[in-house]
């Protein structure tokens, strides 16, 4: 797959394509819909599918300091939509410039010229442009003029997850502040996921006979409530089972909020440096100051026992992690 970042960056023998446009944060199962049907479509028209999105979130531009916690970074996003069978994704670099574009001006720059777009996959609720004036029935209008279609997708999905609510980031980044990890899971359709560097951290969990690595996570991170969680520590390829714990120490008084994850059973890692991926899979508990040391412990090997038996069990039925 190929991936760009700015128009300067599209092949200038580029040729038609089927194009879908959005942020399309954590390529959620709604997220999927719409996306699989571009592929979906190009495929029969035999064009490429393509991928817009926007780097930083048109949010954080347009009202500064409001930028939501993200469910993915860019690179996973690319790599979610390469698994759908996504040809090129397109990061467009979002500026205040860019901003001002006229929902006109976007789809000459983008979609005509530069994309040759020849059939443009949206859902319903679709905006583009200054002030998100342009809509799909706006898109509609111009593709008579030029040379392109329009396909309407309806991307409301709903489940169990959040009582009932169509799945969508907004629900999925609630959940996760909620420490709602199965319910973000059953609308991601994969675990949500938190990546960062390893830190060297205070080194108490190796003190304990429970060495964790210390997730310094990317900016903007959507990260779930202050807890203990079961879910996969991952390296490389590799994904090991893992005791995940997220919040302050309270145990020791520390006050700086990490994520630290335990790879079950693996005392033999060194991960300092290295970009690693956790995966939240269950809540197990929430945070709380013990006693004794003894009393830790204690809870620490059941918090192990059951992430061990939860990653087994979801193992054993068969679902992807990632």
């Amino acid at each position: 797959m190929q991936r760009w970042r700015g128009l300067e960056d599209i092949p200038q023998d580029w040729g038609r394509s089927v194009v879908t446009i959005g942020s399309y944060d954590g390529v959620h199962r709604g997220h999927q819909l719409i996306i699989g049907r571009a592929v979906e479509r190009a495929r029969a028209l035999g064009v490429p599918a393509v991928v817009v999105t926007f780097d930083p979130h048109p949010s954080e531009v347009v009202r500064p300091g409001s930028h939501p916690p993200l469910l993915a970074p860019h690179h996973r996003r690319a790599e979610l939509m390469a698994e759908l069978g996504v040809d090129a994704v397109l990061v467009l670099p979002f500026t205040a410039e860019f901003s001002k574009l006229s929902p006109a001006d976007f789809v000459v720059k983008v979609l005509v010229d530069k994309l040759h777009a020849k059939l443009v996959v949206e859902g319903p609720n679709f905006r583009f442009g200054h002030r998100a004036a342009g809509n799909v029935e706006f898109l509609k209008e111009l593709g008579a003029t030029y040379d392109y279609d329009v396909e309407v997708i309806d991307l409301r999905v709903s489940g169990a997850a959040g009582g009932g609510l169509p799945f969508s980031s907004t629900l999925v980044r609630r959940l996760v502040a909620e420490g709602d990890v199965a319910g973000a899971m059953e609308i991601l359709g994969r675990p949500h996921r938190v990546e960062g560097v390893v830190v060297r951290g205070a080194q108490r969990g190796r003190e304990l006979g429970y060495p964790t690595a210390n997730v310094e996570t990317l900016p903007h991170t959507a990260i779930p409530a202050d807890g203990v969680y079961a879910g996969w520590l991952t390296v490389g390829d590799e994904a090991m089972p893992a005791a995940i714990s997220v919040g302050t120490n309270v145990q020791f008084d520390a006050t700086e909020r990490t994520v630290e994850a335990y790879a079950i059973d693996r005392t033999d890692l060194d991960l300092y440096g290295l970009h690693v991926a956790v995966d939240f899979l269950a809540y197990l508990r929430g945070m709380e100051k013990f006693e004794s040391i003894e009393a830790l412990l204690e809870c620490m090997a059941d918090d192990v026992k059951r992430a061990r038996d939860l990653v087994s069990a979801h193992e054993a039925a068969g679902p992807e992690k990632s």
